[in-house]
């Protein structure tokens, strides 16, 4: 049976594909749709009117468990440092749009804004709507590369920025929260050098050969380097990687308990897919598994898959990753010297 216009896309205006599950998705949110029911009375229930509270265990609990959609801009902006940072230069923003503005940069920025999510209605050519977001995607990038001028525009950023433009729907909070992502939360990951980034494919490298051996087996078999698996996962924090719901509740986790849950993610996908990586006898089965790794239903089960990457891939104390990071830091420096 044909579906209606409305159907066809999903609640943040993204066209879904034509070989799309509509019944993984349907099964899915009859029981989802129970769960965020559940979950805003909790929340309502413990903000009790207020619209934040400290850090604590229980707050930590719940945000693993997801905030409501109602809730999650202000929780973002306050857990993650941007607020104050913003309540800091509350003119910055507006300063920074008004100019001057490099003109190479400038140009740059217009080539990947009509290159930015084609497929999601808010970021069509419409003159005039006031729905569009290519207006302020242009805005916040333009005013992201003017404060950072040491790291200017990388590409990815402009998904970031346009996924949380549909989610915050505030030009002057995006901003705040990019700025804190490039400064505060992933440092180094859009520097010139990508050179966070790439320390981080290699910190991955060494988790899953800890915690999937038998998949850094195949991998380094095939010759399979970890920064062509995961430079997108990483750069684009699994934008159009992973269904859009899952991304959000992972940014959850992001901007509160900081940049290690993108590990945690990165090895329960590995572990998904570990028995058909398994099989793989060359580099192009393998990276045929891994273009293909977000097609597991539990992906897309955002619930379950966020309760798994916080038991799946086991512990990951803060002192592991900051030695690994140490590690692979030296050894692509020494590499490149």
């Amino acid at each position: 049976m044909a579906k209606s216009k409305a159907g066809t896309l999903d609640p943040y205006g993204f066209e879904r594909p034509e070989d799309y599950d509509f019944e993984t998705y349907e099964e899915f949110m009859s029981h989802y749709l129970t769960v965020l029911t559940r979950r805003a009375q909790q929340w309502s229930s413990m903000l009790g009117g207020q619209k934040i509270v400290p850090r604590s265990r229980r707050l930590k609990r719940y945000i693993r468990k997801g905030i409501p959609s109602e809730h999650r801009s202000t929780v973002w902006m306050h857990m993650s440092g941007a607020e104050e940072r913003r309540l800091q230069s509350p003119d910055l923003y507006r300063q920074l749009l008004a100019g001057p503005h490099e003109q190479d940069l400038v140009e740059v920025i217009k080539i990947d804004i009509h290159r930015t999510f084609p497929e999601n209605i808010y970021f069509q050519d419409a003159p005039g709507d006031p729905t569009a977001k290519r207006g302020a995607l242009f805005n916040v990038l333009v005013a992201l590369a003017h404060k950072n001028r040491k790291i200017g525009y990388c590409q990815g950023l402009n998904f970031i920025t346009g996924l949380l433009l549909l989610i915050v729907r505030d030009e002057d909070k995006v901003f705040w929260l990019m700025d804190t992502l490039l400064n505060v939360i992933l440092p180094d990951y859009y520097a010139v050098d990508m050179l966070g980034v790439k320390v981080d494919c290699e910190v991955l490298g060494e988790l899953i050969r800890v915690k999937c051996p038998n998949v850094y087996a195949v991998t380094e078999s095939c010759g399979c380097a970890w920064s062509i698996v995961a430079t997108k996962w990483f750069i684009c924090l699994f934008v159009d990687v992973i269904p859009v719901e899952t991304v959000l509740r992972i940014w959850d986790c992001l901007f509160y308990e900081g940049n290690k849950i993108l590990f945690r993610v990165a090895v329960t996908l590995v572990k998904f897919s570990s028995e058909k990586i398994a099989k793989c006898r060359s580099f192009p089965e393998v990276m045929e598994v891994f273009r293909h790794i977000a097609s597991d239903p539990l992906v897309v089960h955002c619930h379950e898959f966020m309760e798994s990457i916080f038991k799946e891939p086991g512990s990951f104390p803060r002192s592991l990753i900051d030695n690994l990071r140490q590690e692979c830091r030296q050894k692509l420096v020494n590499d490149n010297g």
